[in-house]
């Protein structure tokens, strides 16, 4: 199963691209959750909610909503992993208010981070085997053996990474689930993806995934709407090639400008149907 959502959803310039212009910002998760199976956290990373909101967050979205939480930036970013239990100890002790709609924990370490597999192991090891863990190294150097011992040994998946069409990790599969997070796309208008690039990374998963092996794809790329548009497209491209794919908004047809532009598939700014899963 390949789950595609988005890296956030409240983003203003959203409104009226994906949001009805009437709709109360308060209201924007459960249109959000009625057109997708999921969504990634990124705003615990500045400053981690407390458990009443994850706790809310559950509370207002479908049973098959899955919600991927990004760490902490004062274990990785702070800390830089060391001391890890404390700020471990924390984020799960809210975050586990999503309860069954927690997905992967996103642990991204800063670009100047140099390569520390013991300090890794160090916080992998504090999470309990039933929560997924998903790492974002982005310093070359932890592209080593002793890096992906360290996460397989641990279960954790090495995050996927893309900038402008081009893989910017290893695309090592070092456990059971697969992530892979789409920052920046070289179509036009910027920051999209273009077709073939979003077909490359369906093979890609295709290949690395079989069936029964999920895989969650989060489009980071969110001004102008880009990443609902993205999104929408890479979901028809998987359906396409057969893979079973989490539900998403409906397509709606390229316009002649878009055609003649470099083959960008846009969504629909329509808020479809009001929940139906497909």
């Amino acid at each position: 199963m390949i789950l595609v959502g988005t890296s956030g959803w409240q983003y203003r310039d959203w409104r009226e691209r994906f949001y009805p212009a009437k709709l109360p910002q308060r209201l924007w998760l459960e249109h959000f959750a009625a057109r997708f199976a999921t969504v990634e956290v990124n705003n615990a990373f500045y400053r981690l909610p407390e458990r009443d909101t994850f706790v809310a967050w559950r509370d207002r979205t479908p049973d098959d909503f899955c919600v991927a939480v990004k760490m902490s930036r004062y274990l990785t970013h702070i800390k830089r992993l060391r001391e890890p239990a404390e700020p471990v100890a924390r984020f799960l002790d809210r975050a586990t208010g999503l309860g069954d709609r927690l997905g992967p924990v996103l642990v991204q370490l800063p670009p100047t981070m140099r390569a520390d597999p013991v300090a890794l192991e160090a916080t992998l090891r504090l999470f309990p085997a039933e929560v997924r863990v998903a790492v974002e190294p982005r310093h070359p150097s932890w592209w080593t053996d002793d890096t992906r011992r360290v996460l397989e040994r641990h279960r954790a998946a090495l995050v996927w990474a893309d900038r402008l069409s081009r893989p910017i990790t290893p695309l090592w599969r070092t456990t059971d689930f697969g992530y892979l997070r789409l920052h920046e796309g070289r179509a036009r208008p910027w920051p999209r993806y273009g077709r073939a690039a979003l077909a490359t990374w369906v093979r890609r998963l295709a290949t690395a995934f079989p069936a029964g092996e999920p895989a969650y794809v989060y489009f980071n790329n969110d001004p102008g709407g880009a990443a609902i548009v993205d999104a929408v497209a890479f979901a028809g491209l998987a359906r396409r090639a057969g893979l079973p794919v989490t539900r998403t908004p409906p397509a709606r047809p390229a316009t002649l400008a878009e055609r003649a532009g470099n083959g960008v598939v846009t969504g629909s700014s329509d808020p479809g149907p009001s929940a139906s899963p497909t």
